[in-house]
């Protein structure tokens, strides 16, 4: 073939049964994810019988085209592309059963016929887009090669100057300008909508004289108008594409003649049909860029073909479009009966005659509107006035379910896949754990086996990045041994996959690998912790060894008591998660009592002087640390206990009500140095070694701890309030003391912002303030005098504090409060008959009403059984006690 070598004649090609050529190839252009577009092509290639088909796509895919004639091959599905040394770097080429290019490939393979994908490389196209930001793609009928992996259109991109002999710049006056082509023939047609006009133009009508080429060659003279006047359109890109694909055609013709149909994006059918040299054709693919690429199928779902999801070529409606093309006759009867199917299933009051009244009304909806047939508008409308009484509620249950659908499709276990890929697919079988579009939760008890081996399934694919798995809170049960996941597959997850294949090739392997590099690389200590929980709630036992290094390294040096108190609840929380899966956690316990040590020590010095922020902040870590310490105080125990190690005597013994006898500076040094009881070793550190244990009792040291902060002038109050509650809740403050250190924080001399925090700290919040006030009225005395007392000026200041507070509260405990305010504290009224008491309440405890539960209460703690089992030991050893016996 010589340089000057023209392609196309202008002429629109047909070929009878025997295979005769008349006028150059077949050129059938189509929309993308179109069901009308889909029944044409279907209608066209039975009439035409080509020779061979080539499809808008990457070549790269072709030894892939076989695996679509495979029974386990169910639509969608997408051809994923990736670059083999970036595998996050990807596209995707979706295809919905209704995709003119699938029932292209399927109608090849059905007939035998060679079948050729003719778009732009995938090597160019992720090679393109590494050097360029590229823009979401806006066109319809002829949209660009592929979707990116992060759910946008690959996009238009800037490409090389054309040669001579191109001339792109026709229409240049608007080519800037990008274009949508629906929308435009739309506007002609005066239509407001492009997807009613698509449907009354394309999927309502028939094929008229029983041509099956008609439809075609009025897209492609409209298209051809469109290109006349906008050029490309704003889609410099395409010019490339279409060079390309040209090239591709003619190399078909070479091999085949004629007898070529070419199934591809109506906007480039009159780029295909334009008369150029392939010398210009050449010159426009010359220096493109290039990468190595890998391809296979994935599945896709109809929620990810949707234009909401992002993708550049995507439609309003899949379910719909999806409905149309699957049914042969009747498609509004048989979508009405979908949808009342749907809304019973939800225990909505549906019947036949809904549906009854629902078609009718739609075909009157569609007869009022001068359309061939109802479209999805008037389905939309019908559904919502007959079947859900004029509700938009359950009509979004219908839009999200059926319009847009969540069917998730699939691909052959012999689809080529990375090993990672291959080890996942081979456990989500064993442990029954099947990909859904749907999102659903899923409760494990993992107690059991096979809910324990899911997971750590699904953190390890967490730790992949594999976010397949969300944890919920459950609703059920607050142990340890429940976990409650949300799921959902998204079809990007298989580029996660992808791109997690360079840490190993099985899931176990690489997220220890992952693990160990991201703690290497962890910037705070916070993170190592987090990393760490992580580690355990995946089972992860290779990994934690670098893991807690790295961590027992991090928390040496790191010297800011809010990062050591942000890491000590997840330090405590991966002990309790080694509990409940059988794993060894001896060092991270040491871990974490070392960290508790200088959080003791270097926590009172750091709560001072801090502004309002900061110190609400350091209330959190002081709640954190709180419940951390108590947890732990068990962990160094147990530890202490089978190491045999004696019961060391805490710092805080004989220390009650020390705080104030004894100076601030005093109980400091008390914290800092008075650390050892008696017989307790010497605390020796190594610098870079977790500290040993022996360190007395943690939750004594801790008491001592908010003793200091308690009534530390230099500590904000929400800090001191917040340390007499928890020492009141730990039984460690008596009743009178915590009134006492009340009024000294509530009197006169205390600015009344200072005393709203104390306030704050001690009674705010959900922590069970409201009922603390309830029952002790002496409390809720001093809070009802400071608050009269406060001058009109402060009060105002003050009101957003304590409506905060106050507002946290249960309406009853607000309600209650009330009552007491108005009657005043400390008047109980002992004439329930007169009205003046709270209902609910008498004057003194019923006695004999509270012993009538007592049994009750017993049995559910258990206490019968522990009964019974001493009285069983008071009678004689039973045959289980031969150890005690002999001991």
């Amino acid at each position: 073939m010589t340089g000057v070598d023209r392609f196309g004649s202008g002429g629109h090609g047909r070929f009878g049964s025997g295979g005769h050529s008349r006028g150059g190839p077949l050129l059938l252009g189509v929309r993308h994810h179109g069901p009308g577009s889909a029944r044409a092509v279907r209608a066209a290639l039975e009439v035409a019988r080509p020779r061979t088909v080539l499809i808008e796509g990457p070549p790269e895919a072709d030894e892939l085209i076989p695996l679509a004639s495979d029974e386990a091959m169910r639509p969608p599905v997408a051809l994923l592309a990736h670059a083999v040394d970036e595998p996050g770097r990807s596209a995707f080429w979706p295809l919905a059963e209704f995709s003119p290019e699938w029932v292209a490939i399927r109608w090849a393979l059905e007939h035998q016929v060679p079948a050729r994908f003719i778009d732009l490389p995938a090597m160019h196209t992720l090679a393109w887009g590494k050097d360029t930001e590229l823009a979401p793609a806006g066109t319809e009928a002829g949209e660009p090669e592929g979707e990116r992996a992060d759910g946008k259109g690959s996009g238009p991109a800037p490409s090389p100057a054309p040669a001579t002999g191109a001339d792109p710049s026709d229409g240049a006056a608007a080519a800037d300008v990008r274009v949508d082509p629906l929308a435009v023939l739309a506007e002609v047609a005066g239509y407001d909508d492009p997807e009613r006009w698509w449907e009354d133009a394309v999927e309502h009508r028939g094929m008229g004289d029983g041509d099956a080429f008609a439809p075609f060659l009025g897209l492609e003279e409209a298209m051809g108008a469109l290109r006349e006047a906008y050029g490309s359109g704003g889609h410099k890109r395409d010019l490339v594409r279409e060079a390309y694909m040209r090239l591709q055609v003619r190399a078909a013709q070479r091999e085949f003649g004629d007898e070529v149909a070419v199934v591809c994006g109506a906007w480039h059918v009159p780029a295909l049909r334009q008369k150029t040299t392939v010398a210009a054709d050449k010159a426009l693919l010359k220096g493109l860029p290039k990468v190595k690429a890998d391809m296979t199928w994935v599945p896709w779902t109809y929620r990810r073909l949707a234009r909401a999801s992002g993708y550049g070529a995507g439609i309003d409606s899949p379910g719909w479009y999806g409905h149309l093309f699957g049914a042969r006759d009747r498609p509004v009867e048989r979508w009405m009966t979908k949808v009342a199917g749907l809304l019973r299933d939800e225990d909505r009051l549906v019947s036949s005659a809904h549906v009854i009244e629902a078609v009718r009304l739609a075909e009157t909806l569609a007869a009022m509107r001068g359309r061939p047939l109802p479209g999805l508008g008037e389905t939309t409308d019908a559904v919502r006035a007959v079947m859900c009484e004029g509700s938009d509620v359950p009509l979004a249950l219908v839009q999200d379910r059926l319009v847009v659908g969540d069917v998730l499709g699939e691909v052959p276990r012999s689809a080529p896949a990375v090993p990672l890929q291959r080890d996942l697919d081979r456990i989500q079988r064993r442990l029954r754990l099947k990909p859904e579009a749907l999102e659903r939760e899923l409760e494990l008890d993992l107690r059991k086996e096979n809910d324990a081996e899911r997971g750590r399934l699904l953190h390890r694919l967490r730790l992949l990045g594999v976010e397949w798995g969300e944890p919920v809170a459950s609703r059920g049960s607050t142990g340890t041994f429940r976990e409650t996941w949300r799921l959902r597959w998204e079809p990007e997850l298989s580029v996660r996959v992808a791109e997690a294949g360079v840490w190993g090739t099985t899931v176990f392997g690489a997220a220890t690998a992952k693990a160990e590099a991201d703690a290497v690389a962890a910037q705070n200590l916070a993170d190592v912790t987090a990393l760490a929980e992580r580690c355990l709630l995946a089972e992860l036992p290779d990994a934690l060894p670098t893991v807690m290094r790295v961590l027992a390294d991090r928390a040496a040096l790191d010297a800011d008591v809010g990062h050591l108190a942000q890491a000590l609840p997840a330090l405590v929380r991966s002990r309790r998660y080694g509990d409940v899966r059988g794993t060894d956690t001896g060092a991270l316990t040491e871990v974490a009592a070392g960290l508790a040590e200088r959080i003791f020590v270097g926590l009172p010095p750091a709560c001072a002087a801090l502004d309002t922020d900061a110190a609400e902040e350091m209330r959190g870590h002081v709640n954190a640390v709180h419940g951390a310490v108590g947890l732990l105080g068990d962990a160094v125990a147990s530890v202490r206990g089978a190491r045999g190690e004696g019961s060391a005597s805490g710092p805080s013994q004989g220390a009650e009500g020390s705080a104030s006898a004894q100076g601030a500076h005093g109980q400091a040094a008390a914290v800092g140095h008075g650390t050892q009881g008696a017989g307790a070793p010497a605390d020796r550190r190594t610098p870079g070694k977790p500290p040993a244990l022996g360190h007395g009792d943690l939750r004594a040291r801790w008491h001592t701890v908010l003793r200091v902060l308690s009534v530390r002038d230099t500590v904000p109050g929400v800090i001191r309030g917040r340390a007499v509650r928890l020492l009141l809740d730990d039984g460690e403050l008596g009743q009178d003391e915590a009134a006492r250190l009340m009024g000294l924080a509530l009197s006169s001399g205390t600015p009344p912002a200072d005393a709203a925090a104390w306030i704050e700290g001690f009674v705010g919040g959900g922590s069970g303030g409201g009922m603390l006030l309830v029952h002790d009225e002496r409390l809720l005395g001093l809070v009802d005098a400071w608050l009269t007392g406060v001058s009109a000026e402060a009060f105002t200041d003050v009101l957003p504090l304590l409506r905060r507070t106050f507002s946290a509260y249960e309406p009853g405990v607000r309600r209650t409060l009330g009552e007491l305010v108005r009657r005043g504290p400390g008047k109980r009224s002992g004439t329930a008959g007169a009205g003046s008491g709270i209902p609910g309440f008498a004057a003194e405890l019923d006695a004999a009403r509270a012993d009538a539960v007592l049994p009750v209460v017993r049995l559910l703690l258990g206490l019968d059984r522990v009964d019974e089992d001493t009285e069983n030991g008071r009678r004689g050893i039973g045959e289980n006690d031969l150890v005690g016996a002999t001991g």
